[in-house]
């Protein structure tokens, strides 16, 4: 099940974010950073987050609107 852009775009953002400070020890963010891999990968029918991110871009992608 593909999400619509707008939200691929807000779980892709999110997801860098935390990712960016998984590492500080603070464990509702280490729970929040599953949380959205979990529905990234749910979102994109995938079970690795690499291969969640990247159908989540190519989906995002193929969805914008013409300049």
């Amino acid at each position: 099940m593909i999400m619509h852009p707008d939200t691929l775009r807000g779980l892709v953002a999110q997801y860098e974010t935390l990712r960016h400070y998984a590492g500080d020890g603070d464990e509702q963010r280490r729970r929040d950073l599953a949380d959205v891999t979990y529905t990234l990968c749910v979102s994109t029918g995938t079970r690795d987050v690499n291969d969640a991110l990247a159908a989540a871009r190519a989906h995002i992608r193929a969805h914008r609107a013409p300049a």
